[in-house]
């Protein structure tokens, strides 16, 4: 385990990597890697399993974990010059709290930027990620704040993977009238507008909707859940279609199937944060 953990939280284990395991009184659970600051697992009281974490994943140093919900900052994607969807998610973070408060089970970890990011982005920052459970409900709360001198830009994410039946027979409600940009191989159009209030899957989707601010309905059959956002303006819908996941080495050809990626987003406009000041994003989940 890292040095630097607060030795006054209790940390388990998943997999063979350090892990803060929260659980409220009612039941619901959820565990944290510190690695990427990751939730790999959420179960609501008296519920099962709602994230999908790929059998194929790969942990440890350096490795970016298929499922969950990977932390994604400064960068979305390819979207410029550093790695693939930022710096952070392959690096360690820090368990700086884990209590039971008003029914809650409340984990916070907190990243800092050193030289290795600093190599990449010269910039000063500090991340700190607040996980909050109880009953059917999982808020995700991720706070920036600039440490530096000078103001820095930034787009972010919450790449949660919901695991679900069959995404070809699910419907996600609350899209209508929003713009988004289609990134999918086969998209024959790269911007458009959802027209219809139900949005379906027939094959490959990746989608950045934009400005959002609404909360969104995910159902399927004997399933509901509800996705809210604040600070975040942008929905990223992904599922990489039985093509995609064949060419992903980490997840199984057949996983297409079980999940559908809703990410809370800031991608079309960039956070613009000056020296000292502080920006928080909030994606809050009901099954």
């Amino acid at each position: 385990m890292s040095e630097d953990l607060n030795p006054a939280v209790a940390l388990g284990s998943f997999l063979g990597q350090p892990a803060l395991r929260l659980r409220a009184p009612d039941g619901a659970s959820a565990t944290v890697l510190l690695h990427g600051g990751h939730v790999v697992s959420w179960i609501p009281a008296g519920g099962e399993e709602q994230l999908y974490l790929s059998p194929d994943a790969k942990y440890g140093a350096g490795a970016a974990i298929r499922g969950g919900v990977p932390v994604i900052f400064p960068q979305f994607n390819e979207r410029g010059p550093l790695p693939r969807h930022g710096l952070v998610r392959t690096r360690s973070w820090q368990a700086t709290e884990s209590v039971v408060r008003a029914g809650h089970a409340i984990g916070v970890l907190r990243f800092t930027d050193d030289i290795a990011t600093r190599v990449h982005w010269p910039y000063r920052f500090e991340l700190e990620l607040t996980v909050s459970l109880a009953g059917k409900e999982l808020d995700l709360e991720l706070a920036v704040t600039n440490t530096g001198d000078k103001p820095f830009s930034f787009q972010a994410a919450l790449h949660t993977y919901l695991r679900c039946i069959d995404p070809t027979k699910l419907q996600v409600e609350g899209l209508q009238g929003c713009d988004f940009e289609d990134n999918a191989p086969d998209a024959t159009h790269k911007t458009g507008q959802q027209w219809g209030d139900v949005l379906t899957l027939a094959g490959p989707i990746d989608r950045v909707y934009r400005q959002v601010n609404r909360a969104l309905t995910l159902r399927e059959i004997g399933r509901k859940a509800s996705i809210a956002m604040q600070g975040f303006d942008d929905v990223v819908i992904w599922n990489p279609g039985e093509s995609g996941a064949a060419k992903i080495t980490d997840l199984p050809d057949d996983a297409w199937q079980h999940f559908l990626c809703i990410e809370a987003a800031r991608i079309a406009e960039p956070v613009q944060l000056p020296p000292g000041e502080e920006w928080a994003g909030m994606q809050h989940l009901r099954a």
